[in-house]
Parts: C-alpha cells; sequence; structure tokens
C-alpha cells in the first residue's frame, strides 16, 4: 500500500490532535517535526503529519515551509493532502489560512478545496458559515481577546475572504443532512462559479462523516483535526487503506 495522507499542520499541538485521531480511526501514522529533509518514510505507514511553526510566522515564511512539506510529502506519494489549523480558525486579515490554502492548491493543480474547521466533541461547530465554541459565536468565546490573532468575527466566509483573492462560498447544514451526493453535486456546482474554497457547516460527527465521503477524491482538503477521524473511513471504502489491528505501534 502507498502513502494515502499526507497533512502538514501549522503548529504542533494541533498536528498531535490530527495524528492521535488518524491513529485511532485505523491509520498508521508518523509525525514529524518540521519540513523532512531526505529522511526515508518506515514501511507500513499509512500516513504522516508534519508540524509546522506557520499559523502565525509571516506569510513569506509559511508559504515556503508549507510549500517545502507539500513536496516532500508529493515525493512519498501521498494520495490526498489535508492542510490542518485550528478549530477556531485563529489567523488574521493577512493569513495565513489563506495564503497557505491557494498555494498548496496550486501547486497541487487543484481547482477548490473544503474547509472543515468544526471539531464537534471539543465543542466547535459551524452553522450557517459562523463558528461556535460551545454555545458562543467565536467573537464571544474568549478568542476575541487572543494575544496574536484575536478573532472577532464569527462568519468564517467573511474571515476567509480578507485573505484570499479567490471566491468563497458555503456548504451548508441543509445540503449536509441530504448526503454525500448532494454535498459533492453542491460543491460541483460552486466550482463551476470558480469558488475556491468552501466552509462546510458541521454540527456533529454524523455530518464530519458525510463531508469526508464528499471530498475524498479531492487532491487537498483543509480544517480542523475532526475531519481527520472521519477519512480513514472512507479510504478504506476506496481500498486505498487495508484494516489492521495495530494502528498505534
Amino acid at each position: 500500500m502507498t502513502l494515502v495522507l499526507g497533512a502538514i499542520a501549522d503548529d504542533f499541538t494541533g498536528a498531535t490532535d490530527l495524528a492521535n485521531n488518524l491513529v485511532r480511526s485505523g491509520m498508521r501514522t508518523v509525525q514529524m517535526l518540521g519540513v523532512p529533509t531526505g529522511k526515508p518514510l518506515p514501511e507500513g505507514v499509512d500516513a504522516v503529519v508534519v508540524a509546522l511553526k506557520s499559523r502565525t510566522c509571516p506569510v513569506e515564511e509559511a508559504l515556503a515551509d508549507s510549500l517545502a512539506a507539500l513536496d516532500w510529502l508529493t515525493e512519498q506519494g501521498a494520495r490526498q493532502v489535508f492542510f490542518k489549523y485550528c478549530s477556531t480558525f485563529d489567523s488574521t486579515a493577512e493569513g495565513n489560512i489563506g495564503p497557505v490554502a491557494d498555494a498548496l492548491l496550486e501547486r497541487l493543480g487543484g481547482d477548490q478545496t473544503v474547509m472543515v474547521p468544526a471539531f464537534p466533541t471539543t465543542g466547535r461547530t459551524v452553522y450557517q458559515g459562523h463558528l461556535f465554541v460551545g454555545d458562543r459565536l467565536l467573537n464571544d468565546s474568549g478568542m476575541q481577546d487572543h494575544p496574536l490573532n484575536p478573532m472577532t468575527d464569527a462568519d468564517l466566509v467573511r474571515v476567509l475572504g480578507a485573505q484570499t483573492s479567490h471566491a468563497v462560498g458555503l456548504l451548508s447544514h441543509s445540503v449536509i443532512r441530504q448526503g454525500a451526493e448532494a454535498c459533492a453535486s453542491h460543491l460541483e456546482r460552486l466550482g463551476g462559479d470558480k469558488v475556491r474554497h468552501v466552509i462546510c457547516d458541521t454540527l456533529d460527527d454524523a455530518d464530519l462523516e458525510v463531508l469526508a465521503a464528499a471530498c475524498v477524491e479531492l487532491p487537498l482538503v483543509t480544517g480542523g483535526s475532526g475531519l481527520g477521524q472521519a477519512l480513514p473511513a472512507e479510504y478504506r471504502r476506496k481500498g486505498w487503506l487495508e484494516a489492521v489491528d495495530d494502528a498505534a505501534r
């Protein structure tokens, strides 16, 4: 089996969260600190999570490190790439979520990606494009006082729109509850309108499963670690991932 998932995380703790979810869902996962250089992968690895320090650094540095990580993961034959950021979407008007997602998508030759920051298990959900922390909007959750990336707007379509020159759209919960095929059709329609980034409503783990089924063929997915718990089942359905009982090895 070849490497199934190559993930690029914008900080260490987020990388660890994603790696944990992947292992719990049956993927043999290696976490690496910084951009790997000339390090061969061990045998029997299904996923690699590269932990960067790109959340709050200058945009140019975030782009350089993220693209270098992508190039290495591509050399390893990763079938899908996952850009992992925080489930609170914390960033600035300059980035780094939008610029990094744009650069990764362009390098991969893709036209569209999904934005799935929600992690319902920890109380982070998205509804009508607005991010909630528990029962509070993001901008009323304490994140508005973040010392580095204060989040004063819960509308993720608007937040991301300030970080990219490309169109940003929404995959609403009314579509998600219709299932994966409806989501895929909606993404296709948005793509026809040149919508590159799609914020995805997510209220619970069942929504994550629907989204994973709808986006498993995309070259790039982005989001919090919640999506990582749903993707492995889709990889197994595709025949990309074998069932193992020692994923934590």
